[in-house]
């Protein structure tokens, strides 16, 4: 039952980083010093920050899903329901 929401979510989620379109990830700091650079600087930044945050989010899931897999083939070595 999991396993067929699985794949659908993750499509869901990609989709919404997709279609987030223009985002502004930047603080007001750096949105200053980006501004003062010219239009192609400021969305090479802007890229750059947003690289910088979806990078953990990444390693993060990457550890999670090994780690329910892990959990997945642990359960199914378990012959007793109970344990």
């Amino acid at each position: 039952m999991y396993m067929r929401k699985l794949p659908v979510l993750f499509l869901l989620c990609f989709l919404v980083l997709i279609s987030g379109g223009k985002a502004f990830a930047q603080c007001s700091i750096c949105t200053k010093t980006s501004m003062q650079q010219g239009d192609k600087p400021a969305t090479g930044m802007n890229s750059g920050v947003i690289y910088l945050m979806l990078t953990p989010f990444a390693i993060v899931g990457y550890i999670g899903y090994r780690w329910w897999k892990t959990e997945k083939q642990f359960e199914g070595d378990n012959p007793d329901p109970a344990l």
